[in-house]
């Protein structure tokens, strides 16, 4: 037993506090895990899922539509419906199969004609494709450009004109 002995301030008594230690646990070391270890560990598992979590979460970037939507008028703005419209591709020095772009489609009742071209785009690719565009309705014509911006809904209006012979 080992005696400690303590001051109290309090009326200027003084107690005798006695403590009881065994003699064993004053001389052995106690087999307590490192805290530090267990903090480090934690620090270590947290940061590898943080970084798990933005990898995955970097590479389920959804590929929004790419899409063209041509829109045929007539001379005096009013929409045309059953118009033929095609898009194609007419490049200056071919490179590459300029075919593979190349769409035809009837114009809905509103006028417009849809192109969706997402297969063609890949993520990652600088830009994509500068179009054509001919309307052709009985003895009407149109023609024009379109650039088809990737993962956007790229969009142009043309007019239908009589074909002079």
């Amino acid at each position: 037993m080992v005696m400690v002995l303590a001051k109290a301030n309090s009326k200027k008594c003084a107690h005798l506090l006695t403590f009881d230690i065994l003699p064993k646990a004053l001389f052995t070391k106690d087999p307590k895990s490192n805290p530090m270890t267990k903090i480090t560990c934690r620090r270590v598992l947290t940061n590898a899922l943080m970084v798990a979590l933005l990898a995955f979460g970097a590479s389920c970037n959804k590929e929004k539509p790419t899409t063209a939507i041509i829109t045929v008028q007539d001379v005096d703005g009013k929409p045309v419906e059953g118009v033929t419209v095609r898009l194609f591709a007419n490049p200056a020095v071919p490179l590459a199969d300029a075919t593979r772009l190349l769409k035809e489609t009837l114009t809905s009742v509103n006028g417009k004609a849809e192109f969706d071209y997402t297969d063609f785009y890949e993520q990652g690719q600088a830009g994509f494709a500068v179009l054509d565009i001919s309307a052709i309705k009985d003895t009407m014509f149109a023609e024009g450009i379109i650039k088809i911006l990737e993962e956007e809904t790229n969009e142009q209006t043309l007019v239908l004109e009589p074909v002079i012979p």
